[in-house]
């Protein structure tokens, strides 16, 4: 497969479509969660849980952001540039290989931010209502994602692996690169990448949408329970609050993010076939696809917007000038509570 003879023939949707796409993602991202940091910076509360795993999302939304004016380029020009070029060498370090590692990143910390809202709500309701069965492995783990040292500790081990990784693959590509002999940037080995890699990646993003769907499930279902058998209506604004945000994530994890993963395994092996026609055609719906779950960076601060009080006011003050004790007489829309020790 990575040894085909076939060269890749961009099409307009890749030569001028997407380069105009990232062109609009770049700015509108890179502002957005610029002023997404400056706010969460000003904040008193960053040593709340949610707020952990926000500014560490904003970090991974801004570093794939940074991705996106190399992206472009590979894209109006790839295809004229040789594979061993200093300028396709450098997209691929810089653009491809960033914005793949980084993507992971914010995958992890929204089904962390999932977790840690249904931890919090579910230590909240068992605290008033009573309820049979051994759950002490599920408590102790759901204890963790409420503690903002355990969040801290979690998104440092993700920051040391995606290093690692990185490391790694740049280091694989290196020793690849002075093997491989390819006309054009733009080529099967470029766009397929590591058999291996394609499956750690793809595996990593299936159990973190099972994890963010099986905390809205047993929310869902948890809630049921409650409704039946207690009156919570002074509560019921919380739950289908954290509700929502459990949902909001999983949206973003189905639109965003899941049509890559199905069809990144399905072009792998269609790939076994030397149809330069057909390669044409799986490379560009790979990379529109890859387009789509790049676009959630330049949203989250949009997402952020409707999902959090806190943020929503303090990006109001910008303009109104409203005081910082305002601001904190603000309630947070994510839920939290005091650490846990």
């Amino acid at each position: 497969m990575k040894n085909s003879t076939c060269l890749l023939q961009p099409s307009l949707a890749t030569t001028v479509a997407l380069p105009v796409i990232y062109s609009f993602l770049f700015p509108a991202g890179s502002i957005g969660n610029i002023l997404a940091a400056w706010i969460f910076s000003r904040q008193a509360l960053t040593k709340r849980t949610q707020y952990i795993y926000l500014v560490n999302l904003v970090s991974a939304n801004l570093l794939i952001c940074s991705t996106m004016p190399f992206l472009t380029v590979y894209f109006a020009r790839g295809y004229q540039w040789t594979y061993n070029s200093v300028p396709c060498g450098i997209v691929n370090y810089l653009g491809t290989l960033i914005m793949h590692v980084n993507m992971y990143v914010t995958i992890m910390i929204l089904s962390s931010i999932a977790l840690s809202q249904y931890a919090t709500l579910k230590k909240n309701s068992d605290a008033q209502y009573s309820q049979a069965g051994n759950e002490n492995c599920q408590r102790f783990l759901l204890k963790k994602f409420r503690q903002p040292k355990f969040a801290k500790y979690l998104c440092i081990i993700i920051w040391l692996t995606v290093l690692c990784v990185t490391v790694i693959a740049i280091t694989r590509n290196a020793r690849a690169r002075t093997m491989e002999e390819s006309p054009r940037c733009y080529n099967i080995r470029v766009e397929a990448g590591e058999l291996g890699a394609m499956v750690l990646a793809t595996g990593c993003f299936f159990l973190s949408f099972m994890m963010v769907l099986l905390s809205y499930y047993s929310l869902t279902r948890h809630l049921s329970e409650i409704q039946r058998n207690t009156c919570i209506e002074e509560k019921h604004l919380i739950y289908r609050t954290v509700k929502r945000n459990i949902f909001v994530i999983q949206m973003i994890l189905t639109v965003c993010f899941l049509p890559y993963h199905i069809f990144r395994p399905i072009f792998y092996v269609m790939l076994t076939n030397n149809d330069c026609p057909r390669l044409n055609y799986l490379v560009e719906i790979k990379n529109f696809l890859t387009c789509l779950a790049a676009a959630k960076s330049s949203l989250d601060p949009v997402i952020t917007l409707l999902l959090d009080k806190t943020f929503k006011k303090s990006l109001c003050g910008l303009f109104t000038r409203s005081t910082s004790e305002q601001h904190k007489r603000n309630p947070d829309i994510f839920i939290e509570e005091s650490p846990d020790t």
